[in-house]
Formats: C-alpha cells, structure tokens, sequence
C-alpha cells in the first residue's frame, strides 16, 4: 500500500454499526467490564481509547514502523519518552533542537538527575569521539534543524550509535512522515508533534512516539498512562482527519516553499536562505539521499537591522507572525525572539541563531498571492 493510501485507509474501518465512513468520537472517560478484569480492551481513557488504537495504527503505517504511542504534546511525549532514563543519565544532544526540548531538559529534567549536553560535531568522527568521552545513553537529534535548516547523516549517525551503545531519536517533526522515515535507516525511536505537519489545520496539540520494539512500546504505554499525558478522544480524532490529507497537503507545502526560497534566494534585501531543497544548500545531497520531499519550513537572514526586520515580519498580509507550523496557512516566526528565547543568547549565538534569523512554515496558499506577499513587505527596504 502507498503512503496516500496508508494515509487514508489505515487503522479506520467504516463504523461496524452505522457504516459511517469516518470513525466516531469515543467521548468516554470509562468502559464497562464484564467482570473484574475483564474488559474490551479499554477500560479507562487516561490509559487506552479507541481513537488512540486508530491514530496509533494511521501513524505507525505512515512511518513504517510496528508500534506508535500518541500523547497529549509533542512535549508529552518527550516526558513519556524520559521515563526510559534514570537519574545520573546522559542526554548528547546535537544542536538545533527545538527550544521547549532544551527547557525541559535545562530547566526541569536536570533537577531530577538528567544530565543534558548539546554539542556541534563538525564530522561523523567527532560525533563518535564524543560518544567515547562522554559515554551517553541518548543521541537526540533533529533533521532537518530548527530553525537552521541543517541536515545530518541519519543512518552514519543511527550506525555510529549502534556501534558505541548508544539509544538514538529523531525528532521527524519538521520532515513529517511524508518526506522521511528515520526507522528505516536504523534510528531507534521517531517522535513528532502531531501538532505540526500531521494534523496540519492549526486546530490541536498532540505527539507521537513510533518504535519497532514491542517492550518500549509496552513501556510508553505505561508511561502515558501513569504521568497523565495522555490526548483526548477528540484531539485524536483530528489528528485522524488531518492525516488523511497529509500526502497532497505536504506536496503543496514543498513545492511552495521551493518558489519561495528560489525567489528570496535573488532578493537584494536577502542575505542568506536556508532550505535544503535549494542545490547550494551544503547538504543537500545527503538530504536527497535520506529525504523524499524537502518540506515546507525555510529561514531566512535579511539585509535588515533588528528592528526593520521585526517591522518586516508584522507587514505581511497572507503570513501570519505566529508560533508554531506545520499548518495550511503560512506563518512566520522570529526564532530569537520567540521560538527559542528560552536559549540563553550567547548560546543562540553558538548555534548560528542570529537577532536577524527569521522562519517560515509556508503554507497551502496560491503561490503568486505569497510572492506578493513578500513583494511588498520588502519594498519599504529596497529604497
């Protein structure tokens, strides 16, 4: 089966009682037993629910994997997720995650013992020297990057991993399902906020773990069930009807995005475009080896000062200055500013994120509209 088709079909059956082509909402909070212990399958919805089985089967059949855990957030499941470690544990991290990960682990995982490191290997053989200094129990990375648009080597680095015993995730978020799968080239764990591209209509928050290891999948379980981040029935079955356009909404989503970094690429008020579909991207023949698609996410260094650029950013007519991406409206973010201001900035600095870094999640919109867009927000500058 296809992935269009996967998207559609998989885990969703007509409703067996009604014939309805789309699955019900199961808005229980319980489920009655036939006797003590005996049950359907589910008997509370903190634990199990119905709309999560059917996410769970939509989303693990996209990523290719055996087994998928869905959550209440992106950041859930990272809790969930962490519940796998033990204080006095090391997380080697590679620079360019998202800012909420590097709170979580900064400013709450590390009361409790969870060390935290992100570094910037500059080769594979510095990853590996790292590995050997430092002795991790995690690798956690992201590709591409936010907001840099880096790509790193997924299966040198998933290898390199195996090699030294070391645990390895992906953060696929910003790829979705559609353009990438991790497990294929030998990650140990795939996690999304389904917040973003999955769901795709800016309408709920939601995670997911995927996994091909039936115990870590046992244990996610265990741990959405017990820390309380699990989603609601509803929140589930939105996420279901987003994936269902997930293959024809990604298309739309790289193919405007490439016009845009092609058009801001020849735009004197531009100083630097980072997308890896573009070929002088300075990887992207490792994207093109690993990736499917080069998504919609593009960041952009203007020509500006920091305040014409924050004035920039509010002049848009068809972007919209918002946190978040992934959804069928195009947005814009300062990462410094608001994604990642919980980075110290001589830390920000360090990983390339300038005051003058601005990001983009292009959306569904008519590309000629978009390119105006920009047209004349830039030509106040142009003078």
């Amino acid at each position: 089966m296809k992935f269009s088709t996967k998207a559609i079909h998989s885990g969703s059956e007509p409703d067996p009682k009604t014939g309805a082509i789309m699955p019900p909402i199961y808005m229980s909070s319980t489920f009655v037993q036939g006797a003590p212990g005996e049950d359907k399958g589910f008997e509370y919805t903190r634990a199990h629910n119905p709309n999560f089985t059917i996410l769970e089967q939509q989303l693990a059949s996209l990523e290719n994997a055996k087994h998928a855990t869905v959550f209440s957030s992106g950041i859930g499941a990272l809790m969930a997720m962490v519940t796998l470690l033990k204080s006095g544990d090391k997380v080697l991290a590679i620079d360019g995650l998202y800012g909420g990960t590097y709170r979580l682990f900064n400013q709450v995982l590390n009361r409790f013992g969870i060390q935290f490191e992100a570094i910037i290997p500059q080769s594979l053989n510095e990853l590996q020297e790292a590995f050997k200094s430092k002795q991790p129990q995690w690798l956690l990375f992201e590709t591409p990057t936010n907001p840099l648009m880096e790509i790193f080597d997924i299966a040198a680095f998933a290898k390199a991993a195996k090699e030294h015993g070391v645990f390895s995730i992906v953060d696929n978020t910003f790829a979705s399902p559609y353009c990438q799968n991790p497990l294929e080239l030998g990650i140990d764990l795939v996690w999304h906020s389904t917040t973003k591209y999955i769901g795709g209509h800016s309408d709920v928050v939601g995670g997911v773990v995927m996994t091909n290891d039936a115990k870590i999948k046992e244990h996610l379980d265990f741990a959405r069930k017990t820390t309380g981040v699990n989603p609601s029935p509803f929140d589930c079955w939105l996420v279901t009807r987003g994936v269902k356009t997930l293959s024809v909404r990604m298309e739309r989503h790289q193919s405007n995005a490439m016009a845009i970094a092609t058009y801001l690429s020849k735009h004197p008020k531009v100083k630097n475009v980072l997308y890896p579909g573009l070929p002088d991207h300075p990887k992207h023949d490792i994207a093109k080896k690993q990736m499917r698609g080069f998504s919609g996410m593009l960041s952009v260094e203007f020509n500006l000062s920091l305040e014409e650029t924050k004035k920039l950013i509010t002049s848009f007519k068809y972007i919209s200055l918002a946190e978040s991406l992934g959804g069928v409206e195009s947005l814009v973010n300062h990462p410094a500013l608001m994604t990642h201001a919980s980075i110290p900035k001589e830390e920000r600095a360090k990983m390339g994120i300038s005051d003058g870094l601005v990001r983009f999640s292009i959306g569904l919109e008519d590309i000629d509209d978009l390119i105006d867009d920009f047209d004349k927000a830039l030509l106040p500058y142009l003078n």
